[in-house]
């Protein structure tokens, strides 16, 4: 039976309003946001402040799934091999950036089992040194006279302390504190108010009630001037060249993720990271909230990525 014109006419206009309706299927079960830390840490929070307001958008229970364990690995692993199209993972710097270096058998492939889905959220990191040590350009000055007598914490080997730690070095000449690696961040304290290390790269959120209670000074930001340390001027400032470093965490996807859901996310997370009731709750948690498009996301990871590996090269860091 021919077709008329009107029916022609007809059936393209309903074609757009069918494939939009089949992207608006998804989700049509509860999402898993999975972190690969404990609760209570940093990724974790930014997961919570943003689960409820996505829950919200997606008509849906969004829920965060605690996977700890390999520096968030184990975590990034299980979002790689997802295929319900209902999973999704929030990750930080060294998944995607330098794991893939530092853990030979890593059983994920950074560059190619995901789907970027936006750059979430970003901390600068604070240099901080004991309170008796001189400030600015002055303590670079003092630690070039120390060399290896002086020791730098960190969170463990391959964390963005430690990886950070070591690119400072190769921009500041003369300048070679020694890697000493803890558990964490309190553990890092401990040791510095104890004076076994003499310094560390840690988040404000950390930092700052040390250096306004006068137990460490703070010698400077790893980024440009922020919010979130307005009384620490940059470590340019101290002389420190060609230096910019922050924290941050991603949100992701496995590489099968469906297109209506990469859509759908995409749609709804824009006004979300815009929110002001959202970046106050992600300010007061110490982060400053992003929210970039997945092609912003994928140049923030390219670029740090080929950072990472030419100071884990140069350095020869390994995993023990």
């Amino acid at each position: 039976m021919p077709i008329s014109r009107r029916n022609l006419l007809l059936a393209a206009t309903a074609a757009p309003l069918i494939s939009h309706a089949q992207g608006n299927t998804w989700p049509n079960r509860p999402v898993h946001l999975v972190v690969g830390f404990p609760g209570g840490s940093t990724p974790d929070i930014a997961a919570r402040v943003l689960a409820e307001p996505l829950a919200r958008a997606l008509r849906q229970p969004v829920i965060v799934d605690n996977k700890p364990g390999a520096s968030g690995n184990i975590a990034a692993d299980y979002v790689a091999k997802a295929t319900d199209d209902h999973t999704l993972g929030i990750v930080i710097n060294g998944n995607l950036t330098s794991s893939k270096i530092l853990y030979p058998n890593l059983p994920y492939d950074p560059a190619r089992d995901f789907t970027a889905l936006s750059l979430l959220v970003t901390a600068p990191l604070v240099l901080v040194a004991l309170p008796t040590l001189p400030p600015g350009s002055a303590f670079f000055d003092a630690a070039r006279a120390a060399g290896d007598k002086w020791n730098y914490g960190s969170v463990g080997t391959g964390s963005v302390g430690h990886l950070g730690m070591e690119l400072l070095k190769s921009r500041v000449r003369g300048f070679a504190p020694v890697h000493v690696p803890f558990q964490g961040n309190p553990q890092v304290i401990t040791a510095m108010l104890g004076g076994q290390v003499q310094m560390a790269l840690i988040p404000p959120g950390v930092a700052l009630p040390q250096v306004r209670a006068g137990k460490l000074k703070a010698i400077g930001l790893t980024s440009g001037r922020s919010p979130l340390a307005p009384e620490v001027a940059p470590l340019a400032n101290a002389g420190v060249r060609d230096f910019n470093l922050e924290v941050w965490a991603a949100l992701l996807g496995p590489a099968s993720l469906s297109k209506p859901a990469q859509q759908r996310i995409e749609r709804e997370l824009a006004p979300i990271m815009k929110s002001a009731e959202v970046r106050q709750k992600l300010f007061d948690q110490g982060w400053q909230a992003v929210g970039t498009s997945p092609d912003g996301m994928r140049a923030r990871v390219k670029e740090e990525a080929a950072i990472m590996a030419s100071i884990i090269s140069a350095k020869g860091i390994k995993l023990e």
